[in-house]
């Protein structure tokens, strides 16, 4: 039986957050892998330095995905969905729609230029031996690699790292406006209860939600990705929260030729003792699977010995070639 993933989740999260406890439940139920698509010198290079980087949100492929879901959030909440919402808070506290809205506003530019981000995939079971080939496409290039996770360390509840993995949304105007309807009618069916926090928990209640639509929404078009978003706000978890993560370490690298700041997080050891488990690859790598290349059997053998450097144990049954045709 799968473990049922929000059974102790506080209650305000599944009042706030209802998409996200579903879509974790999801994962849990069909136990599904993630995957990360990226180029096969990307894919070396998490496997020798033991780390993976996230990108600031400004270099991602689509600039405008942030501004996208800022944009949607400003249109709802303005209009008469919102104006339900904001009712059932503010007859919580008076007035604390505006601010929310106030607080949320003057964090808008920190979500689109100190946010950082990596992007994976639901993995499915009939994907396992040849990918996506919509993300071989997007991703990687000519030489692209898939690395396939376990979903251990996705569904855990940790603060150990500060930075934190979230399902995307695919919401247009009007599936937006239906799910901040869902959100309104828990608050109303929760009054009570919420009646007993005090007015900056509620804020930052809030506040939080609307940061998950800001920084997870993508227009429904984009939805056979089936993205997660693992993501990390240096200065807003310092403002907020009390302080930066001691894992993730933030440097200045060269990609393309662009020298940027760089967020690496390390897949070495666990921190057992804030649930931060199975990060390490030996735990976490289910399989890799080399895309459609020129030269597969090349890059097959070459995954195999780095896994092997890498102590991950029967390295050789782990990677997989794609021979699927794509047509670049």
């Amino acid at each position: 039986m799968a473990e049922n993933v929000i059974e102790n989740r506080p209650r305000e999260e599944l009042i706030f957050f209802p998409y996200l406890c579903r879509e974790q439940q999801r994962i849990s139920d069909s136990n599904s892998r993630f995957v990360h698509y990226t180029s096969a010198e990307v894919a070396m290079n998490i496997i020798k330095k033991n780390e993976i980087w996230m990108r600031k949100s400004t270099c991602m492929n689509d600039r405008s995905e942030i501004k996208y879901g800022l944009n949607l959030i400003s249109y709802v909440w303005h209009g008469d969905i919102g104006k339900v919402f904001r009712k059932q808070i503010d007859e919580i506290f008076y007035g604390v729609s505006d601010e929310i809205a106030k607080f949320f506003n003057e964090w808008r530019p920190s979500f689109l230029f100190d946010t950082y981000l990596t992007c994976f995939s639901v993995h499915d079971k009939d994907e396992d031996n040849f990918g996506r080939l919509s993300m071989w496409r997007a991703y990687g290039g000519n030489t692209s690699v898939a690395f396939v996770l376990n979903n251990n360390a996705f569904l855990s509840r940790t603060d150990a790292l500060r930075a934190y993995v979230k399902p995307v949304a695919y919401f247009d105007e009007k599936l937006f406006s239906s799910h901040l309807f869902e959100i309104a009618e828990n608050i109303e069916g929760n009054k009570d209860y919420l009646k007993t926090l005090n007015r900056v928990e509620l804020v930052n209640w809030c506040f939080d939600m609307l940061r998950y639509f800001a920084l997870c929404t993508k227009h429904p078009v984009f939805k056979e990705e089936r993205e997660w978003r693992l993501i990390y706000s240096p200065f807003e978890i310092k403002s907020n929260y009390g302080g930066e993560s001691k894992v993730i370490k933030k440097q200045i690298e060269s990609i393309n030729s662009i020298p940027q700041p760089i967020c690496k997080v390390p897949l070495k050891e666990d921190i057992h003792e804030e649930g931060l488990n199975n990060l390490h690859l030996s735990k976490s790598l289910d399989r890799i699977i080399i895309g459609p290349s020129d030269y597969p059997e090349v890059l097959s053998e070459s995954f195999v010995e780095l896994l092997k450097k890498t102590s991950v144990e029967n390295a050789v049954d782990k990677v997989f070639i794609s021979d699927i045709p794509l047509r670049r």
